[in-house]
């Protein structure tokens, strides 16, 4: 699905010249689960940004579904994001003043969809993240697993192929931690391509392949020992 050749992503001001990332190589393909794994500064989250086409890379390539996008325009990357792509953050990023409904009809408004379809989709992915019952509730009035239960029906209503989790458990205890990647799981069974950035062995042991980075170089890539059941 996608393949990062020789990629890299320098930030420069007038003093400091820093390199966030440094000649990665790396593929993921279609269908798989990848947890990407490191200690804070080594470059995870900048690259779940360049993946996820937040951001763009300072040299190298950047190959999603076989075409070279690493010097698309801010308003191509857009619109290939907006097609492809759902988002999982560590805060949820919900909107207070929406219903739980609202929120995550959000992510179909720029889509070409007729509003009795947006409507019957919310609903559907309601049910599958068992969350229908809350879904006139702000989001004030959830639990922090419920927010993040919202949060991955908003990632996947628009029926993504990629879905980028940036620590989707990081704020959850561990009972909601792991329904959280209980549900992931299910998504990649169901053929979603998941990357996920985590500091916790624990939600890597869900992921089919771990890569670990360090320094802004991927160091090591690998299946884990044991799966999650």
């Amino acid at each position: 699905m996608l393949k990062l050749q020789n990629l890299s992503k320098v930030y420069r001001t007038e003093d400091v010249e820093t390199t966030a990332l440094n000649s990665i190589n790396a593929e993921v393909r279609e269908g798989e689960f990848i947890a990407m794994m490191g200690p804070s500064g080594c470059g995870k989250s900048t690259l779940l940004n360049i993946i996820g086409m937040l951001d763009t890379p300072s040299a190298g390539a950047y190959l999603f579904k076989g075409e070279d996008i690493a010097n698309y325009s801010e308003e191509q990357l857009a619109d290939l994001r907006k097609r492809n792509i759902g988002f999982i953050f560590q805060s949820f990023n919900l909107i207070d003043e929406l219903t739980v409904a609202e929120n995550i009809e959000l992510a179909l408004l720029y889509h070409d969809i007729p509003a009795s379809e947006r409507k019957a989709r919310v609903a559907a992915v309601m049910e599958k993240v068992g969350i229908a019952h809350r879904a006139g509730h702000l989001p004030g009035q959830l639990s922090g697993g419920q927010q993040q239960r919202v949060a991955v029906a908003r990632a996947v209503v628009a029926n993504p192929s990629l879905i980028l989790a940036d620590e989707p458990t990081g704020n959850l205890d561990s009972q909601h931690g792991a329904e959280v990647m209980g549900m992931l799981r299910d998504l990649n069974k169901e053929g979603a391509t998941i990357v996920m950035v985590t500091h916790s062995p624990t939600d890597a042991g869900y992921a089919g392949r771990i890569i670990n980075l360090l320094d802004g170089h991927v160091v090591a890539s690998a299946h884990p020992s044991s799966v999650a059941a």
